[in-house]
């Protein structure tokens, strides 16, 4: 895909990315449950320890990078983009490499979390694209 044929018409409406956003967090009770809740409860129950919270916050990461990671590397799509009909390509329509995976992965969790700063970038961006989007070379775009 060129460039060219990525004009602001590809991409999704921030309401609906919004929307898949949304749904997202709650697949993602269900990874964590399985992935981080599960295991935890299983150490403190058999060994009698509790984990430290540093490590705690360690293991979401990694979780996360996995299920993050994996999919977007796969098909530029978890199952709430492949909802909403939303892919996550590179600036150039690209698949990903793992390097953007990486990048936009870090980069979403300040831009998440430092009062959603980079989820308002898309409001003043000339492609309306999130700000860890623009950092990291990637887009998300319509899906026929």
């Amino acid at each position: 895909m060129a460039n060219a044929t990525l004009a602001a018409g590809l991409t999704p409406s921030i309401r609906k990315r919004l929307a898949s956003m949304f749904y997202e967090s709650f697949l993602l009770l269900g990874v964590l449950s399985v992935a981080f809740v599960l295991p935890h409860l299983l150490i403190g129950m058999i060994l009698k320890v509790a984990v430290p919270g540093p490590l705690l916050w360690l293991h979401i990461f990694i979780v996360l990078l996995l299920y993050f990671g994996w999919l977007w590397k796969r098909n530029g799509q978890t199952l709430a983009m492949q909802t909403w009909k939303i892919r996550l390509v590179s600036a150039h329509g690209e698949p990903l490499t793992r390097r953007q995976v990486l990048q936009r992965y870090v980069l979403a969790w300040p831009s998440l979390l430092v009062c959603g700063i980079g989820i308002f970038w898309a409001l003043v961006d000339r492609d309306q694209q999130f700000l860890h989007d623009r950092l990291a070379g990637t887009r998300l775009v319509k899906v026929n």
